[in-house]
């Protein structure tokens, strides 16, 4: 056996042994994380503003402590931004995360000395977590490669402010460098088009093992490689075993990978956000992510359908209920507190805490009260791709409140990258599969308040053309699957 993969297979060995403690003892682990932020963040001007002193129970935490999301903590960071130190948490931050927001605009996501190791931490240790149970070492052999965000930073107030992939590219650790790709010279090209074909360039003749990023623009670069190969993945990449995925659900990509690919292949999730690394795949059997209750964040969890409420419910991790859809609350060692999210995830494990990402609490369809989910979307496309034979890249979801005749309905923009024999079957096959997953949208249907669903062919690279028009082509960048207004849908218009 060669040195490194003999080493790999001892260092999954120790971290598994090592993780078992706050595995096992998920609750404890949560408990110490909490009482941990609250001492920490006690002489902050956010503690001081919220009484972190006198917090000695969940309770009173709750009393103290609102949910709130990026416009309610806005204020703390403009004074960060202005040079003040100790306002979320001891000291400065020594990242901002630049996300996309909404109504806000732009975010920024502190992240901490404290904070960023869990980052490294989560991801090696998924990886590990799939050497250990496989026993496969020979993927360390190769080359890795994740299609990021550029590692350029600039400075905001001071501060190093980038993409959460391109902060993270930073601190690889050491005894992966060396088989790394792409290079940083690579890495920071701004033009995520250019980007990709320069990616192709420097890795095609390399030993690729491992290939990781987000489903959409890691079959961006599979198709560009094929285009310039003729040759499907595996025969290009000979030892290629193992992707890397987050951020969407690989479900409904996972027949247009296959077929790119040319085969089945072992997969890896992670559920990274820039507030903190959530959760990842920890066995390649069990259903869901293994849930971080040992990585600086104390969670909390609001039923989904109490979260408009005007007092919901807010439990921690002791309470949760299994297959019960909540509203996730993040307490971080970054400075975030009672900060939503805004995912939504579901419990299929409590022993371990595994969960499942359903969607956003913003990305629904509920023009007619139906409340229809990403999760439910999903899976009734992916049971119709299956039973047609089908192949899609990529889809989204509004509601037609106005059709030019006829009942409101909803569309779905679709573009199939091997489209059903018969478009009309299609659509009732997943119209069903919609109602027998949502039981507000049977009765609307069935009550003659809403028409059937009806899809509209989106052109081929149609998403990749409306991404690229609304500046969000590449990177963490992802096609919202769901909307309760047509602001998309008015924009993939175009590309029919």
């Amino acid at each position: 056996m060669l040195i490194k993969p003999f080493i790999a297979r001892l260092f999954s060995k120790y971290i598994a042994r090592k993780n078992l403690r706050w595995i096992k003892n998920p609750v404890l682990a949560q408990n110490t994380i909490f009482q941990t932020l609250v001492n920490t963040a006690k002489d902050t001007s956010f503690g001081k503003d919220h009484g972190f002193e006198k917090i000695t129970s969940y309770d009173i935490w709750k009393k103290n402590v609102p949910i709130r999301n990026y416009e309610g903590v806005k204020k703390y960071i403009d004074r960060i931004v202005s040079g003040e130190k100790n306002v979320l948490w001891p000291g400065k931050p020594l990242y901002f995360s630049k996300t996309s927001g909404t109504t806000s605009g732009a975010k920024y996501i502190p992240i901490t000395k404290a904070s960023m190791p869990n980052h490294i931490r989560a991801a090696r240790d998924a990886i590990l977590c799939y050497i250990f149970e496989t026993k496969n070492t020979s993927i360390i052999n190769g080359k890795m490669i994740f299609l990021q965000g550029s590692p350029k930073l600039y400075k905001t107030g001071g501060i190093l402010t980038g993409r959460l992939s391109g902060i993270v590219a930073h601190h690889i650790p050491f005894y992966l460098k060396r088989n790394r790709l792409p290079s940083f010279r690579v890495n920071c090209i701004s033009d995520w088009e250019q980007k990709v074909d320069a990616i192709v360039e420097e890795t095609i003749n390399q030993n690729m093992t491992v290939i990781g990023g987000i489903p959409p623009w890691v079959k961006m670069y599979f198709e560009k490689l094929q285009k310039k190969t003729n040759c499907v993945i595996k025969d290009i990449f000979k030892n290629f075993e193992v992707f890397i995925y987050g951020g969407v659900n690989f479900e409904p990509y996972k027949n247009s990978f296959e077929r790119l690919i040319g085969k089945k292949i072992s997969g890896i999730e992670f559920y990274p956000a820039s507030e903190g690394f959530i959760a990842y795949q920890d066995s390649q059997e069990a259903d869901g992510l293994l849930l971080c209750v040992d990585h600086g964040i104390f969670y909390e969890f609001i039923p989904s359908d109490e979260f408009f409420n005007k007092i919901p419910s807010r439990i921690c991790l002791a309470d949760v209920e299994l297959n019960k859809d909540y509203v996730l609350i993040l307490n971080t060692n970054a400075g975030l507190w009672g900060y939503n999210i805004g995912d939504t995830v579901r419990f299929v494990s409590k022993d371990p805490y595994r969960i499942l990402v359903t969607g956003r609490i913003s990305h629904f369809t509920s023009a007619f009260g139906e409340h229809v989910i990403a999760q439910e979307v999903e899976k009734s496309l992916v049971k119709t791709i299956k039973k047609h034979n089908a192949v899609v890249v990529d889809f989204h979801v509004a509601p037609q409140v106005n059709p030019f005749k006829g009942l409101p309905f909803h569309e779905w923009f679709i573009e199939f990258d091997s489209p059903p024999k018969n478009i009309s079957l299609f659509e009732n096959s997943l119209d069903l599969a919609l109602q027998n997953l949502n039981t507000y949208y049977k009765d609307l249907v069935s009550g003659g308040v809403l028409g059937k669903l009806k899809i509209t062919r989106v052109r081929k690279n149609g998403f990749i053309e409306y991404m690229k028009s609304v500046g969000k082509l590449g990177g963490q960048n992802k096609t919202p699957r769901l909307s309760n207004n047509r602001s998309v849908a008015e924009k993939l218009n175009k590309f029919k």
